[in-house]
This record gives C-alpha cells, structure tokens and sequence, in this order.
C-alpha cells in the first residue's frame, strides 16, 4: 500500500467522510473541485474522475437546491459506504470462538472470467485461500460476503458455510498459510510510517479546520483499504508484535482528532456536510 491517493480514490472518500447527506442532495460540483483543490488534485483529474464513477453506477447526475450542477451518491453507492463503516471504524476484538466462513466455488471453464472475478473479490473481502476453490474468512464477515456476491451476481457459483477449525496443524500454524500475514504486516507498517509521525504533530500543535480536512482525507484513503486487506484475525492467532494494532490505534485517534474539525472547513462548501453520524468509505472495493 505505498502511499498513493489517485483523484477517484480520494472521491469516494470524500463521499464517505463528508458527502453522504440525510436527505441525498447532490455535492456541488464546484464543491469537488475546491476540496479536491486542498490535496492536490487539479479540475480535470476531478471532472474524468467523477465521470468514470458515475459509469460505475457509484454517482448519480443532479442539481443541488439553488440550481447548481452536482453529484448524488446512488444507492448501490451507499450501500458500500455502510458495508464499509462497519469495517473501517470497527472497534471491537475479534474471537477466536466466534468461528469461519468458507466460500467454495466452482465455475464453468466457459465463464473461467467470473472465475477470476469472483477469487479478487474474495480476496478484497479479505478472504484467505484454505484450498483450490476453497476461501476462508471470520465468521463475521458472513453478511457482507454474501451481500456482494448477490451484487455481483456471483452467488450461483458458490456455497457458503460456517464452522470451527478442528485441526490437524493447529490454528495459528494453519492462518498463516491461508493468509500471508508477513505481506500484510508490511501494509500496516507502511500505513504507520506515513501516519503516526502525522498523529504526533497534532497531539504537539493542532492546526486549523483546512489542515485537519486534509489530513483526515489522507489518512482515511490510506486506512480504508486495510480493513479489506488484512481479516483482523483473533489476537492469539498473530505474531506477539503485530503492527496492525498499532496501525488501528493510530487511525482512531486521528479519526477523534480531524474528523469532526475537518466537517468545519466543508460545511460552507456543501450543503449538510458533515451531519451523516457515520464516517465511511466502501469498499476498499470503492476504487
């Protein structure tokens, strides 16, 4: 996860910390172009960015109340976005109790496409590989598994179930062949690297609304794709140091830090900003 936040990337989390109204009004396009202004991101790169989201379906063509040209969330869209908040601010420990979830599939060598389709959407959901055609994941990933393979129209092709481990090697042996666990922690240290020194410099001297928006947009588009990356596995299953930890610390308490101050520096530029309760991005599937 080197540090790199394309303009659709930093989009969608916009959408997610910011754009997701009570009401569903559209976010002004000149809105996009002024926040999008603070991290870089130039008026074209936000035009083509936004064009190629709403091909995907993700944002809808509308005008704001004082007839300004702008871009609604869709439905499928937040959707994502709540499937996302619940992986990106989760604060609860997983258990080792709690159990799994297999994903076996078979596919038609005549659709070996969806075949393909359907590995990198496991993967992206954090699934680990236990066997050929055989995915493994904790049991509390369940709904949202099944819910996008509905969305995709993949369901056919597998069978899901819920079970325990029951040997032979033993279960922390067994997770870090199903998961490659040096990989991830690679991510996670990545992710401190680029973020905690920001952490220190704002528990030293906090800043103002503008900074606190720009820096709380970076750290969410770094953070979001981790949660999908890494299954966070019980504590007793990974290594004594494990820096996803860390990682998830860090990003809490930026989150306490910036978001709220962040929603002061949007708010005159977007009708109703900052008012969705909710904080979240979709999808490390959202790019």
């Amino acid at each position: 996860m080197a540090e790199q936040h394309t303009p659709r990337s930093l989009i969608v989390s916009l959408y997610g910390a910011y754009g997701r109204t009570p009401d569903g009004s559209p976010m002004p396009v000149a809105a996009l172009i002024r926040l999008l202004a603070v991290l870089g991101v130039d008026a074209p790169s936000v035009r083509s960015s936004v064009s190629r989201l709403k091909r995907r379906g993700l944002l809808l063509p509308g005008r704001t109340a004082d007839g300004a040209a702008g871009y609604a969330l869709s439905a499928d869209a937040r959707r994502l976005l709540d499937d996302g908040d619940r992986r990106i601010y989760a604060r609860t420990e997983p258990k080792l109790s709690e159990g799994w979830v297999l994903a076996v599939f078979s596919v038609p060598e005549a659709e070996r496409h969806k075949r393909h389709l359907l590995r990198s959407r496991l993967a992206r959901l954090g699934f680990g590989t236990a066997a050929p055609g055989v995915w493994i994941a904790p049991a509390r990933l369940y709904e949202e598994t099944r819910n996008a393979l509905e969305r995709l129209e993949l369901s056919p092709y597998v069978d899901l179930f819920r079970g325990d481990h029951l040997g032979y090697a033993a279960t922390a042996g067994a997770v870090a062949r199903w998961w490659d666990l040096p990989s991830i922690a690679g991510l996670h240290e990545e992710f401190l690297a680029a973020h905690e020194p920001v952490l220190r410099a704002w528990r030293a001297a906090p800043a103002g609304a503008e900074d606190a928006y720009r820096d709380y947009l970076l750290v969410l588009d770094s953070w979001r794709r981790l949660p999908y990356a890494d299954p966070v596995l019980p504590a007793e299953l990974l290594p004594d140091d494990w820096p996803g930890r860390r990682s998830a610390e860090v990003f809490a308490a930026l989150h306490e830090l910036l978001r709220d101050r962040g929603a002061e520096f949007v708010r005159p530029f977007v009708s109703g900003a900052g008012e969705h309760s909710g904080d979240g991005d979709p999808t490390g599937a959202g790019d």
